[in-house]
């Protein structure tokens, strides 16, 4: 018999104030900022152009912000909702307060801000996440705000979350 198990966590096991530090770092390659940035059209010369990005106001190339926001919400996906989400609801406020450039090392943590039954479906709560990600000196280089539809470990109905 083979049993598949989730390693993601359920709408039950989070509470408001739990942080998670990511053990997952990573270090931002000038490959992953120029297959990004070609990948969604994105052409800020920021972004692709030494030359130009040396007469901004940061004097380097810096890794798109997009790609930032992508690899912290990513990082938590193995601990926190791997097999344990319907999906995302939503994003709410996001802000980069630091840029990153290219070599930066980045880590990430999620913080569990509130949670809630959901109204319209008992097999599923409502989480929101806080997803923090900072650089090697531990500058802050991306904070954002989403909302989850996380699986019950059993609904009211007492069918289980996974299956229903």
């Amino acid at each position: 018999m083979i049993i598949e198990s989730p390693i993601g966590r359920y709408f039950e096991e989070f509470e408001p104030g739990q942080v998670y530090r990511h053990a997952v770092t990573r270090t931002v390659t000038e490959t992953d900022n120029l297959l990004f940035t070609a990948l969604t059209h994105n052409t800020q010369p920021l972004h692709l152009d030494v030359e130009f990005s040396r007469g901004q106001m940061h004097g380097t190339r810096l890794v798109n912000s997009i790609f930032t926001l992508g690899l912290v919400s990513g990082v938590g996906v193995g601990e926190l909702t791997l097999g344990t989400t319907f999906g995302n609801l939503g994003f709410g406020e996001i802000e980069f307060p630091h840029p990153v450039r290219i070599g930066d090392t980045i880590r990430a943590e999620t913080e569990i801000v509130s949670k809630r039954e959901s109204r319209s479906r008992p097999n599923a709560g409502i989480v929101e996440f806080e997803m923090r990600g900072f650089n090697q000196e531990e500058k802050l280089v991306v904070r954002a705000c989403r909302k989850a539809l996380m699986k019950r470990k059993t609904s009211e109905t007492g069918q289980s979350g996974a299956t229903a």
